[in-house]
């Protein structure tokens, strides 16, 4: 059994997802992008093992709390190896500083399309989903897809920074995304619709940016 927590993190809304296995107690973070100690505190108090901090794309705003979270717990990070290459480079770095963040190191470990993260009895399964980064993912399992900053609830991320495409997007949104159960639950990466979370049948009937 996946247990999934979400919380708001940061100073731009963005949704962590700590995602654990009931039996086993292995845990991973989504996007740990603030309130690091915190973060720790609650995996502590849970009684959990943290393996993983898994990045849904490379920028800074997803992975500024890599590298304290990494320190206090010896996680393993992961991310995209297009968005491990983009954002763990000097203009990576200066792009993160610019924004005002720590910027993250680099990953231990790169995945791809269809590779499992695998926490005691539950894998998420990576989609590649490229468009707002090229790097990007979504992360399924068990009737859940995390969307990262690809699909929002009523929404869908920005496509005008470096490396971004919006025909690519909405491809990988159509083609990756909207062909999972309309039951699915959708996480979004950031806090930015009318509720936390949605589905997929709702997203694909009522997302503005996807009629047609």
């Amino acid at each position: 059994m996946m247990n999934i927590e979400q919380i708001k993190v940061g100073f731009m809304d963005v949704f962590c997802y700590l995602v654990s296995c009931a039996k086993t107690k292995e845990a991973l973070f989504i996007d740990p992008a603030g309130n690091e100690e915190e973060l720790v505190d609650l995996i502590r108090k849970k009684g959990l093992s943290l393996k993983y901090l898994v990045n849904t794309h490379g920028h800074a705003d997803h992975t500024c709390g890599n590298k304290k979270v990494r320190e206090l717990t010896g996680a393993k990070i992961v991310m995209h190896e297009l968005d491990d290459q983009a954002f763990n480079s000097p203009e990576g770095e200066i792009m993160a500083r610019q924004w005002g963040f720590e910027p993250s190191p680099s990953a231990d470990i790169t995945v791809k399309d269809g590779d499992l993260i695998v926490i005691g009895e539950t894998s998420l399964k990576v989609i590649h989903t490229p468009g707002h980064s090229p790097g990007g993912i979504c992360l399924h399992s068990d009737g859940h897809v995390f969307t990262g900053d690809t699909l929002f609830v009523g929404g869908i991320g920005r496509t005008d920074l470096p490396g971004s495409s919006h025909q690519q997007f909405l491809r990988s949104i159509r083609e990756k995304l909207l062909v999972l159960p309309p039951e699915t639950v959708v996480w979004p990466g950031h806090d930015y619709g009318m509720r936390p979370s949605s589905t997929i049948g709702h997203e694909k009937a009522n997302n503005p940016w996807l009629a047609g």
